[in-house]
């Protein structure tokens, strides 16, 4: 499994679907974000970490298209169902991949570009905790809905449509979490709720990913 984790994450990147990408459309939403809302850097501070959050959602959803498109196009997925890695660790593999290049690269990113909003400085450390507990279930999440899209032309927007209403949850919790700390509140709660999501996620969907494989496979 470690081999096939590293496989994923080298065709991630090669592939031009890894954190390049989502970051560049990460620091591209940061940027254009005060041109929309106005100069108020005081109006912009007090939203500056639901839009953060934000963001990094919208990132997550750009590569998750190719979390088993490629596999599928060059037949490889057919052999990594036959291969003695059940199919729910190949679900949890891929999840894992995905949150390495996408997930993790925009948390590390976000303390940055939280300077373009004025993010308060209470927010940074509610923001990272809540991006760490909360990124892994967006790639989980992702990880199914590419399962049951996979073999589909121009499955990309259905994809989103499907995980997007899946995604609020975390935003919610992510986001008060955030937006908690910037207000100089306790973020205890929605962290802790956003970390319990995570860990269902985490725990529950593989099993999902890997039937909606099965059934795509037959």
């Amino acid at each position: 499994m470690i081999g096939l984790l590293k496989r994923d994450l080298a065709l991630a990147v090669r592939a031009g679907g890894g954190f390049g990408l989502s970051l560049a459309f990460f620091l591209i939403f940061t940027a254009l974000v005060p041109f929309g809302i106005g100069p108020e850097t005081g109006r912009i501070s007090e939203i500056s970490a639901g839009l953060l959050w934000l963001g990094a959602l919208l990132a997550c959803l750009l590569s998750l298209d190719r979390i088993f498109q490629l596999d599928w196009e060059d037949g490889s997925l057919d052999l990594l169902a036959t291969s003695p890695v059940p199919l729910e660790g190949l679900a949890a593999i891929k999840a894992l991949a995905h949150w390495l290049t996408t997930g993790l690269p925009l948390v590390v990113a976000a303390p940055a570009l939280g300077l373009l909003l004025n993010l308060p400085a209470s927010a940074y450390v509610p923001l990272l905790a809540s991006l760490l507990a909360g990124t892994p279930a967006l790639s989980a999440i992702g990880t199914f809905g590419a399962a049951l899209t996979v073999g589909i032309k121009r499955g990309g927007l259905l994809l989103s449509l499907l995980v997007l209403p899946l995604y609020v949850p975390t935003l919610i919790f992510g986001a008060t979490a955030a937006s908690r700390g910037a207000q100089g509140l306790d973020p205890a709660t929605p962290l802790i709720m956003t970390l319990a999501i995570t860990l269902g996620c985490v725990a529950l969907l593989p099993f999902a990913a890997a039937a909606a494989l099965r059934i795509n496979l037959r």
